[in-house]
């Protein structure tokens, strides 16, 4: 539950106007409560999903962090205390063994049994989902999330489940009625919400329930090996619930109040609302994200290896920038690649700047304020991160204090003491050059034409003074071009990038110039028309 700071009601009024999603997000969540009498003090439930088959990854990063937007945007619309559940299902059997772990062979043994039933293949826990839960609450913990997390088979093996698996049981036709249509001929032949763990195996079977029965509070079945009949309680950890059942039973036992999924999870909340409804319960407002693309556009795939890891993220951008990324238009698809980091982490800076000429409205919509719960800190830097990364390109930076060099002549009296934060951006670019531009890093030579414009601009760039504003040679720059005559001056533009630079795309030239120095950068062009360029750092 979070520590709730003291109700504003004018930012509340505010924040009723408001146009960020969260905002939007936040009051279809109240809209459903006032449709419901519950009593005004009762915690509101938001709940993400977690399947521990598998480590934490960037989708549930972006799951968490969303619903804590909404979840403060909530908080400041109504004042109301909140809860975060992060829910593992790790009772889910284990359907196959994943292919980054050890000891896949021993793991193969135990395929179908519930995953705090299987043994860790790391050594370290007592079981893979208990391994795996820890990973994720390590994960959460990381980045400061606030939330209570609940573990499927603590909650089925401890009773708190119980009544409401004796709900689903009591509702059993109409639960079946609602999943059938949606269903094959061979699978609606077998279908049970109830999937019982086998006392000899310990497997959770996938067989036809013979029989139910209410009273009892039990069902029957055969057994897969021996044949014989077996009845089991669907309480106490004896059952566990297929997964659009289990999730309504989990919205009903939890009383929760707010869960967002991914697209291609929408006819599974449809279904799971339908349940939800026959057991007496009001569903979740839900939301629907749109999941990521590659950089072809491609939907991104664990087996294809053709997505973005949280760790990759982190490498090359902050956190906050990753906030970025998820906060930014969340039912759109969204390309997930390196390049999109930089552009994001400038982008959060941006936004950051702009927070001190923000009223009071005007910084509700601002992203920083959703990411930083509110409490955003004006933060301005002199130097933006794709300069930094062509900084480090040209200079073929190994390490902070080259970048640093540079930077400290550009703006002085900044340093690493001084800003902190450009010290974390300069390692990133060192570490982005490092690994993603210089094996990719390829400098075009000048033709005739081109070093003719290139002496141009060296003329124009030695007649400035060293103390030149960017825009002033910005501009000495931009006239060069366009007495070249170029049909677009973008051509003019690209050629600089790829002759000067070694890449397709690049930055405002001025304040390129100005962070690289009037005289390192005529040394370059210099080098450009030697056809000398590159030559060292191919060696």
């Amino acid at each position: 539950m979070t520590k709730l700071p003291p109700f504003n009601e004018e930012i509340a009024n505010l924040a009723e106007e408001a146009k960020a999603w969260p905002f939007a997000e936040a009051r279809n969540l109240i809209d459903r409560l006032n449709s419901q009498s519950r009593n005004s003090e009762e915690l509101v439930t938001f709940e993400t999903g977690y399947g521990p088959s598998g480590l934490p990854h960037i989708g549930t990063f972006g799951e968490v962090v969303r619903t804590s937007m909404v979840r403060h945007a909530f908080e400041v619309l109504t004042g109301k205390k909140t809860r975060l559940v992060c829910f593992s299902d790790d009772m889910d059997g284990l359907r196959k063994v994943p292919d980054n772990v050890p000891n896949q062979e021993e793991l193969s043994h135990f395929l179908e049994k519930p995953l705090t039933q299987v043994p860790d293949p790391f050594g370290t826990h007592s079981s893979f989902g208990a391994h795996n839960n820890a990973r994720l609450k390590a994960f959460l913990d990381s980045f400061g999330f606030e939330y209570e997390f609940l573990s499927a088979t603590e909650l089925y093996q401890s009773g708190k489940f119980d009544t409401a698996l004796l709900d689903v049981l009591n509702n059993y036709e109409k639960i079946i009625n609602i999943i059938l249509p949606t269903l094959g001929p061979d699978r609606q032949a077998t279908y049970s919400p109830f999937l019982p763990i086998c006392p000899n195996s310990g497997k959770v079977l996938q067989v036809p329930v013979t029989a139910h029965d209410k009273q009892a509070g039990t069902i029957s079945y055969l057994d897969p090996v021996t044949g014989d009949q077996m009845t089991t309680p669907v309480t106490g950890g004896k059952c566990k619930l297929q997964w659009k059942a289990d999730w309504a039973m989990r919205w009903h036992a939890l009383g929760v109040d707010y869960e967002m999924s991914g697209k291609d999870l929408i006819d599974s909340v449809t279904l799971s609302s339908k349940i939800v409804r026959a057991l007496g319960s009001t569903p979740p407002t839900s939301f629907s994200y749109e999941l990521f693309l590659d950089q072809n556009g491609e939907k991104i795939s664990k087996s294809k290896g053709n997505g973005l890891s949280v760790e990759e993220w982190l490498t090359y951008g902050s956190p906050e920038s990753l906030s970025l990324f998820m906060y930014a238009q969340p039912k759109r698809a969204k390309r997930l690649f390196f390049d999109i980091i930089p552009k994001t982490v400038d982008e959060y800076y941006t936004h950051l700047g702009k927070i001190a000429e923000c009223d009071d409205a005007s910084l509700l919509e601002n992203p920083t304020w959703h990411i930083h719960s509110g409490k955003p800190v004006v933060t301005t830097l002199p130097v933006s991160f794709s300069l930094l990364l062509n900084l480090a390109g040209v200079c073929s930076a190994e390490d902070n204090a080259v970048i640093w060099s540079y930077v400290g002549k550009y703006a002085p009296g900044v340093s690493a003491q001084t800003h902190p934060q450009l010290d974390r951006l300069i390692s990133y670019a060192v570490r982005f050059y490092q690994d993603r531009v210089r094996p990719e890093k390829s400098y075009r030579l000048a033709s005739a034409v081109e070093k003719i414009h290139l002496n141009q601009l060296k003329d124009v760039l030695s007649a400035l003074p060293e103390t030149a504003s960017a825009e002033d040679i910005q501009n000495q720059v931009y006239a060069v071009g366009k007495q070249a005559e170029y049909e677009n001056l973008r051509e003019w533009f690209s050629c600089l990038y790829q002759i000067l630079l070694g890449q397709t795309q690049g930055p405002r030239m001025g304040s390129f110039f100005k962070l690289y120095g009037l005289q390192s950068s005529l040394s370059l062009i210099e080098d450009a028309l030697n056809d000398t360029l590159g030559q060292t750092e191919a060696k």
